[in-house]
């Protein structure tokens, strides 16, 4: 029979009183595999009492325990990894491998926050005025909230809860509904290397969960990764709240591909950032810009190499994995459909796709479809599955306008062999991460990640220094001891002396 998947509250597993779930899938079978407890406003509170109780004294222990504390957690990641990613591919569906890659970049992002001595650093000034010293320090906030989406379901809620976590800051993680299991044994994992309950905490939840989250008067900070309309929607009503908010959204992240470039390269590029994790990350690349005469040349080795792949079930060594949900896999299909009826080439079609996988599977193929035009869905539109559009121009002119005129500013990427027009590329394109012969330019964890424009509200990006800045929050201290010299009236403004 389906297990129920809990919360996770004050360091233990708590089952759902709501009375609501939501069953969870294996993508690669169709098969209902759980159900998952989706909170209530009472648990949600309970959740973030849990966070607000263990705050003061988990922000009063020395960062030399707390680091201890975060070097034992990347330990045990690193020993267990291949667990979470076993996890990750029977509700996610992406081949072991990715969900593997996944886990290790998310351990990144780790090992950055046990640096977090060096981190928080402040500043000092002695005698800044006579026998006045100053001196600058980084506090934590307080409980906050992180809510993240289902196509990475451990990387992305790492980029924040390790830097939350060492800075001092207690966390309430609210997972995609989706795939719901990695969260619980993050958590378990965050215990065995000895962090103190009420430190981490998770509400599985669906729209219920995240609106109290946004207006809990306790919750000090949120950090949201998922489609624009509810990104804005969360910085909207999380800084009505007086929250802090870093909202990253959704994105059209295009290739640019110049004559001059190495074409072979310039196709493999492609397959790997259109087609990995069936299109399912933030960073895919969907739009495929052309330049010159290249067009038919490029499209012919991308074919060739599409055709290749073999879609099937992640736990089977295949190329590409199903969709999420079968909703998700025929809005992905539609847009396949109309973007053929509104004239553009269907050159490789993915809804003919034989997958290595149960019927049931929620299965789309790596699709490819040419002479792609602005005005169509299949352009406009975030689309989040495996299906590459090739638009063509004559010049890079042109392929910078396409750009820099989208609603969004998330990655983008150009394969050339000319270090001038590279250059140029990086600081003309309106874009927060770019790629130079990269096609998925994600950044390390000692750099920020996201987006510009319609891909990013608020004005922090995740992890990196950036990241240590929005979970804490700076303090000044001016300073005298001792003289009484200074002592008397004086109802003037402070001057320095």
């Amino acid at each position: 029979m389906p297990g129920t998947i809990p919360h996770w509250i004050d360091g233990a597993l708590r089952e759902g009183a709501s009375g609501r779930t939501a069953p969870v899938t294996d993508p690669a079978t169709g098969e209902v595999t759980g159900s998952v407890d989706l909170a209530s406003v009472a648990e949600v509170d309970a959740a973030v009492a849990a966070a607000t109780a263990a705050y003061p004294a988990w922000r009063d222990m020395s960062l030399t325990k707390r680091s201890t504390v975060l070097f034992a957690f990347r330990e045990l990641l690193n020993a267990r990894k291949g667990e979470l990613a076993e996890i990750i591919t029977a509700e996610h569906g992406k081949v072991l491998s990715d969900a593997l890659g996944e886990v290790s970049r998310g351990q990144e992002v780790v090992e950055f926050a046990c640096g977090v001595p060096h981190l928080v650093k402040g500043g000092f000034t002695e005698n800044a005025s006579t026998g006045v010293d100053v001196h600058s320090v980084r506090q934590p906030l307080g409980p906050v909230a992180v809510i993240s989406p289902f196509n990475f379901p451990a990387m992305v809620p790492m980029w924040f809860f390790p830097i939350a976590i060492a800075t001092g800051n207690t966390v309430v993680l609210k997972p995609s509904e989706k795939d719901p299991s990695a969260a619980l044994w993050i958590a378990d994992l965050w215990k065995a290397a000895g962090l103190p309950d009420g430190v981490f905490n998770v509400v599985q939840g669906d729209k219920v969960a995240v609106d109290r989250l946004l207006e809990h008067p306790d919750i000090k900070a949120v950090s949201f990764v998922g489609s624009t309309p509810i990104a804005r929607y969360v910085y909207e009503n999380g800084t009505r709240a007086g929250k802090r908010v870093q909202a990253l959204g959704g994105a059209k992240n295009h290739m640019v591909v110049l004559p001059d470039a190495d074409l072979n390269l310039a196709a493999d590029a492609a397959i790997n950032a259109g087609f990995g994790s069936a299109g399912e990350r933030c960073m895919a690349i969907s739009a495929l810009v052309a330049v010159g005469g290249i067009g038919d040349d490029l499209v012919a080795r991308i074919a060739e190499r599409a055709r290749t792949l073999r879609t099937g079930d992640g736990r089977r060594g295949c190329d590409m994995g199903p969709l999420v949900t079968k909703e998700h896999r025929d809005k992905v299909a539609s847009y396949v459909d109309a973007g053929e009826s509104a004239g553009a080439k269907v050159v490789v079609d993915g809804r003919e796709v034989r997958p290595d996988g149960a019927a049931d599977g929620f299965w789309l193929g790596p699709t490819l479809l040419d002479n792609v035009s602005t005005g169509m869905s299949v352009y406009t539109d975030e689309i989040f599955g495996p299906v590459l559009a090739v638009l063509r121009v004559d010049t890079y002119e042109q392929a910078l306008e396409l750009i820099n005129s989208n609603e969004y500013g998330n990655g983008t990427a150009i394969f050339t062999n000319d270090g001038g027009a590279a250059r140029r590329f990086q600081n003309e394109v309106e874009v927060g991460m770019i790629g130079i012969n990269v096609p998925v330019p994600v950044p390390m964890a000692y750099y920020s990640f996201g987006g510009w424009k319609a891909s990013l509200f608020g004005d922090s990006h995740a992890h990196g220094t950036e990241g240590i800045s929005f979970f804490t929050r700076g303090k000044v201290v001016t300073s005298r001891w001792l003289d009484p010299s200074h002592g008397g009236l004086d109802l003037g403004f402070p001057q320095n002396a």
